[in-house]
This record gives structure tokens, C-alpha cells and sequence, in this order.
């Protein structure tokens, strides 16, 4: 992706300052000169965590986003593929019922709240 491309998106969708960890995917080397904090892992090089402080807990990441786009991908195979037209939906929902946590019936409760909160 070239930079007139991401910069647009990167700056609508995330908050100026946000502290932002990738992988060694150039693009993201310019990110401390749009106003965000970067750290950075190299897959290449074996590195997939590091501990900064030394504390034992590794700051420095991108496990949990790898692990959402694993999950991501393999959600719309039941369904044969998306549409083009309804991916955004099919997005927000996957996002939603990710961030809650919830499956069948569980997912209920959440999903109304939502939608009455947003009606409201």
C-alpha cells in the first residue's frame, strides 16, 4: 500500500497519539511523523514479542490483532463468501461479537442493548 493511500485512513481512524504496534512493514516507520507512538516486532528476524522493561510481561506485539485476523478470516466461510456491498456489515458484526465475547443465545442480551442505546 502506498502512502497517499494509508495515511488518509490512518489518520481518520486512529486517534492522534495513539501508541500503535506492527510488524516490520514499512508503511508503518512513518507513523511517529503523522503523531503516534510506535513500536515495532520483525517477524523476519524471529522476533514475535519483546519485554521492554524487563518485567516478564512483553509490551511490545501484534499477537492479539494476528489472532483477530485469523478468526476474521475464517468467519465468512459458512457463508460462501461476502458481498462486496455488505463487508461493512459483516465486518461490524464480526467486531461486535468479538468485543462481547457472547455466542448463540448469550449474544442476545448485548445485541439489544446496542441497538436500544443507538435508537435512543
Amino acid at each position: 500500500m502506498r502512502k497517499k493511500t494509508i495515511r488518509p485512513l490512518i489518520l481518520e481512524i486512529i486517534a492522534p497519539g495513539t501508541q500503535v504496534y506492527t510488524d516490520e512493514y514499512n508503511i508503518d516507520a512513518r507513523l511517529p511523523e503523522w503523531g503516534y507512538g510506535h513500536q515495532t516486532v520483525c517477524h523476519s528476524l524471529g522476533e514475535y514479542a519483546r519485554d521492554e522493561d524487563g518485567d516478564g510481561f512483553h509490551e511490545v506485539h501484534v499477537n492479539t490483532m494476528e489472532g483477530f485476523w485469523s478468526l476474521l478470516r475464517s468467519w465468512p466461510r459458512p457463508h460462501r463468501g461476502i458481498s462486496q456491498e455488505k463487508l461493512p456489515l459483516y465486518l461490524g458484526f464480526f467486531q461486535f461479537t468479538h468485543n462481547v465475547r457472547q455466542r448463540g443465545q448469550g449474544l442476545l442480551r448485548p445485541m439489544l442493548s446496542a441497538l436500544l442505546t443507538r435508537a435512543i
